[in-house]
């Protein structure tokens, strides 16, 4: 029998965030919202999600908050 799974991390782009200043870059830009997850897969296909996480990241640093 083949058993094919998986266990990682998955990030999501959800949509344009606010224009703020990045406290570690110091530059004023937009932001992205996004949404982060555990997921197990079972044939390529979701099967668990866990650990929902929203937050908006710096679009030059990186820097993120959670929303």
């Amino acid at each position: 029998m083949f058993l094919l799974f998986g266990f990682g991390s998955k990030r999501k782009h959800v949509g344009s965030g606010a224009t703020r200043n990045c406290p570690r870059c110091h530059n004023t830009t937009q932001w992205v919202r996004m949404k982060q997850y555990q997921q197990f897969t079972l044939f390529f296909l979701p099967v668990a999600r866990w650990k929902r996480v929203e937050f908006e990241e710096c679009g030059i640093c990186g820097a993120a908050t959670e929303v």
